[in-house]
């Protein structure tokens, strides 16, 4: 069972607001069909920055962020960036494709699997919604949010991941094995 969190915001920092480079661990590959029906791979966006959300149409607080999300994609898209949106209710696409349309998501959208939970919760899965985790240009998690966290706190990581070594996008990067095959 899934809980619904709602984290008090945090303070704006003046320093970093993503773990130092050294300590950030890969993003597990993995394969799932978006909306359109296409399969893709989360290492189809290396070289980009990427808000991987994991949300539900019943949850509050994604209906909050939502929009935010919505906004990200299409201020910073550009600039080498993109969210992705991996749905996990129980009804799937019978819910979740309605509920992109009438709330014109802009994003990648899939409905998430047993297998991407584990990836990404653990031995439990995902417990509590939404979680949000930060990746960076190199495929590794610089973040990491369980619940609803400030707007203003998703920009200044999304700003500062985007304005760290831009040079990366012309380099090779190699994304970690993961599941989805």
């Amino acid at each position: 069972m899934l809980a619904v969190g709602s984290c008090a915001p945090r303070s704006s920092r003046a320093e970093s607001t993503v773990k130092p480079a050294e300590k950030r661990k890969p993003a597990p590959d993995f394969q799932l069909k978006d909306a359109n029906g296409q399969m893709f791979r989360l290492s189809d966006y290396k070289g980009k920055v990427v808000i991987l959300n994991f949300w539900a149409t019943w949850c509050g607080p994604c209906k909050i962020e939502i929009p935010w999300f919505t906004e990200f994609e299409r201020t910073y898209k550009d600039r080498g960036f993109a969210v992705i949106g991996i749905a996990l209710d129980d009804e799937g696409w019978a819910v979740v494709k309605p509920y992109v349309e009438r709330r014109q998501i802009n994003y990648r959208v899939a409905v998430g699997s047993p297998e991407v939970e584990q990836l990404y919760g653990g031995g439990e899965g995902i417990e509590s919604l939404p979680t949000t985790f930060v990746v960076d240009r190199q495929g590794r998690v610089a973040d990491v949010h369980v619940g609803l966290i400030d707007k203003r706190d998703y920009q200044d990581q999304i700003e500062e991941l985007l304005l760290v070594n831009d040079h990366v996008t012309t380099q090779k990067t190699s994304w970690p094995a993961g599941s989805g095959k």
